[in-house]
């Protein structure tokens, strides 16, 4: 029988001008036999209100379960029950709705595994971001006043499953909007007082699971990823950044071979002034053990199907729909999620490896924008 193992390589990899950061390896070893789910829906955050980030934390009532670290992050834990449910073939839905935030924000969600009974923190957890999501440009006074959002995490049963980390850790589900209501009190009626931005609700869909199997989850957490802000001042952030060209290497030690590796990568582009990063594609190298693996140009698609969610007049959508050659310019669609990237990395030895995600042309005019990238590892033993 086949051992799962999870390795992860996880960060706020926010890039400027070749910046790397030193390891730190968290090596667990769990195993048990992983238990039957019966599958089902598990509503995580059910229409939170989320308020603008650069704010005093608002004190307003939060629900039961549910703690509010900052305007723009809500965590909450998985019950036991909510946990021995969870089947095979995960799925994760995010709908957010309008309320005084009318720009395009970054939004994520992210699982911390946290020793059994300890307080939440960020700082001590083993974090892995699950999804990425661009919110769109909404008045919520329009009649489209949601947009849903699917990210398919099939890989990720395995972990909810392990009853060896159910014993020993607790999971808690990060949901993350950082917004700014600022425009929208002098442009949306009804938010001339208000520092509401978007509400939120997050739910988890499995399918039942019969099968019984012994199963082993290592984690080796060797970045931190910090969720609770947009990625603008970050420590990672400060300096360089009108530099051409971003790097990060990690290095990376695996107790034991593994198997089959897959290597989960979110990537994103930001940085709104002329000439950001926003909208200038560029392709991304990634590299392991300084082996090119995989070679992409996030973006250019066309975002009209997401037009629809666009209600507030902006600088992207116009009156009326364009050709796929003046969205081509983009790396991603206000409204869209950002992609999950697969990587293969076929078997690998025990020992030290490295991990390295380049953005050659990469320009940060002005000294703004960044590129915020996160990652993880996945094979069997």
């Amino acid at each position: 029988m086949r051992k799962t193992s999870f390795f992860v390589i996880i960060g706020l990899l926010a890039f400027t001008a070749c910046k790397k950061s030193p390891s730190t390896e968290n090596d667990l070893r769990l195993q048990d036999e992983r238990a039957v789910g019966t599958g089902g829906t598990i509503t995580v955050f059910d229409n939170i209100l989320f308020y603008t980030g650069y704010d005093a934390t608002s004190t307003a009532p939060v629900p039961t379960g549910v703690q509010r670290i900052n305007n723009s992050l809500y965590v909450r834990k998985f019950s036991d029950a909510e946990l021995a449910g969870i089947g095979k073939d995960l799925k994760m839905d995010v709908v957010i709705k309008a309320d005084c935030d009318n720009y395009d924000r970054i939004g994520r969600v992210y699982f911390s595994l946290i020793k059994k009974g300890e307080n939440y923190n960020e700082q001590r957890a083993k974090n892995i971001e699950i999804g990425r999501f661009i919110t769109p440009f909404m008045d919520k006074n329009k009649a489209v006043k949601e947009v849903p959002y699917h990210f398919s995490l099939t890989n990720l049963s395995d972990l909810l499953q392990d009853k060896t980390i159910r014993a020993n850790y607790d999971v808690w589900v990060g949901f993350s909007v950082f917004g700014v209501s600022y425009s929208a009190q002098k442009e949306v009626v009804g938010c001339s007082n208000s520092n509401a931005t978007f509400f939120g609700t997050l739910k988890f869909s499995s399918s039942p699971s019969t099968t019984v199997r012994k199963d082993s989850v290592n984690i080796v957490s060797l970045s931190y990823m910090k969720m609770a802000g947009d990625g603008e001042d970050n420590e990672l952030n400060k300096s360089n950044k009108t530099a051409t060209g971003a790097e990060r290497t990690i290095p990376l030690t695996l107790s034991k071979a593994l198997k089959g590796v897959k290597l989960y990568l979110i990537t994103s582009s930001h940085g709104a002034n002329p000439e950001g990063e926003e909208y200038v594609r560029r392709v991304h190298n990634v590299y392991f053990d300084n082996q090119l693996k995989s070679s992409f140009t996030p973006g250019g698609k066309s975002c009209e199907p997401f037009r629809q969610y666009n209600t507030q007049f902006n600088r992207i959508y116009f009156d009326s729909a364009l050709p796929d050659s003046y969205w081509s310019r983009l790396n991603w669609c206000a409204g869209d999620v950002i992609p999950i990237r697969e990587i293969s990395l076929g078997d690998l030895a025990a020992g030290h490896h490295t991990f390295k995600i380049e953005v050659k042309d990469a320009q940060f005019v002005e000294g703004k924008g960044n590129i915020i990238a996160s990652a993880y590892l996945q094979g069997t033993e």
